[in-house]
């Protein structure tokens, strides 16, 4: 870190011995964690964090999510109410730090502020959102969309490998699934939401600063396509007469790749990710051939514009390749732009903490904040990323960078909530 921080208010050793302590709750290895939602590490990860927000004197609740709340009561206990946190749900090889320094941080921010004896004019609310991560049942953001009424039908019934529904599960962490409606939060009952989070990617460690500020979040466009050729020997069968699902979905591949780099500067990205081919057999040719595109982008518009193009290269392709298919939409999300006023804000008192030159970029991954901008204003903190790795076991963030990022969060917050 190249630049000086003035003193820190936030205690850096108490958040850290925080996170150490967190960190063993579902570990394995050196530094792996796998906390599943709903599963029994959750569960004793959730108990873990509401004893220390009890201990820094906020009131709890566990709701029927499985999100945990934490309440500093404001002047104006009516007023709506500045939120902050994150998750402490992980994937199955999952590391220390994504989620965790938000739910933490916030923490520790609202710690500092009941020990400096402020008494913000708004409730704040510190909250470990229940399964950010989707990987138990295929559909991520679970509790921040539950509280602000964004759950599609049958989400209940999802189930995981070992076919457990999110139903049962939820009844096993201590909830009650039929009364979902009573643990959401009524329209204009939260102002603002800032989340903090590693960066998950290199810039500000190219950069050379410790945290950067969020503008904008990207929304995700998830897509299934199947396509369905003929099988046939694979040494007998003339290639052109052929109808290769394969060959058809690696034309596919080949032009989203081209599709989302059209304008160099775009921050748009386009991934396939996972690829099943039937019946898979050296000797054959590919009958069937299933995929997912994950198509993500700041700009709706662009989005939008992209995917009518990909789509009518698909329909294209299957008819020059003799293929049937279809494409099933899993998920669609449009992006936000998080809050200007909060912004101004974290740019200010960025500048009065030392930090000269803060870094402003956008979130490729999807957060909590991205449905939370439906109900609120948002903003978030980035943290810089070792490597920008994430998701795994050598994810790392140190401790004083996660320290500085709390201390911006903490100052934000006071700003926010006290005005002065």
């Amino acid at each position: 870190m190249t630049m000086v921080v003035k003193e820190l208010t936030i205690n850096q050793e108490r958040l850290q011995r925080h996170m150490d302590e967190l960190s063993e709750i579902g570990k394995f290895g050196e530094t792996g964690v796998c906390r599943l939602a709903l599963s029994k590490e959750y569960k004793m990860g959730i108990e873990l964090v509401k004893q220390w927000m009890e201990e820094a004197g906020l009131q709890t609740r566990v709701d029927h999510f499985g999100n945990l709340i934490g309440r500093l009561e404001g002047k104006n206990p009516n007023a709506p109410v500045l939120m902050i946190g994150s998750h402490i749900d992980s994937q199955p090889t999952g590391g220390r730090f994504d989620g965790p320094i938000g739910v933490l941080g916030g923490l520790e921010a609202v710690q500092t502020i009941n020990e400096q004896n402020i008494i913000p004019d708004m409730p704040i609310e510190v909250i470990s959102f229940c399964d950010e991560e989707g990987f138990r049942f295929n559909k991520g953001l679970f509790g921040s969309r539950g509280i602000t009424g964004q759950l599609e039908e049958g989400e209940l019934e999802k189930k995981d490998r070992d076919g457990v529904t999110r139903r049962e599960a939820l009844i096993e962490f201590g909830a009650n699934p039929d009364e979902l409606a009573s643990s959401e939060y009524p329209r204009g009952s939260i102002d603002s939401y800032i989340e903090m989070h590693i960066e998950q990617g290199p810039v500000l460690e190219a950069a050379d600063v410790p945290v950067g500020i969020v503008t904008g979040i990207s929304g995700p466009l998830w897509l299934t396509v199947e396509l369905t050729g003929a099988a046939g020997h694979a040494g007998t069968v003339p290639m052109k007469v052929r109808q290769d699902a394969l060959v058809g979905a690696a034309k596919i591949i080949s032009g989203l790749n081209q599709i989302v780099q059209q304008e160099e500067d775009a921050p748009t990205v386009g991934t396939i990710g996972n690829l099943t081919v039937e019946p898979n057999a050296r000797a054959i040719i590919p009958e069937k051939v299933t995929f997912t595109i994950d198509l993500r982008d700041i700009d709706i518009d662009r989005r939008n514009r992209y995917e009518a193009q990909l789509r009518k290269y698909i329909e294209e392709t299957a008819h020059e390749n003799g293929l049937q298919f279809t494409i099933t939409e899993d998920t669609t999300i449009i992006p936000e732009s998080c809050s200007e006023e909060i912004l101004q804000v974290m740019r200010t008192e960025s500048k009065a903490m030392g930090l000269d030159v803060i870094p402003e970029l956008t979130s490729g991954a999807f957060h909590d904040a991205l449905p939370m901008a439906q109900v609120s204003n948002i903003a978030m903190i980035f943290v810089q990323s070792k490597d920008g790795i994430s998701h795994d076991p050598r994810e790392f963030s140190t401790s004083e960078d996660i320290a500085v990022g709390t201390e911006l969060l903490y100052r934000t917050v006071v700003k926010m909530g006290t005005g002065v």
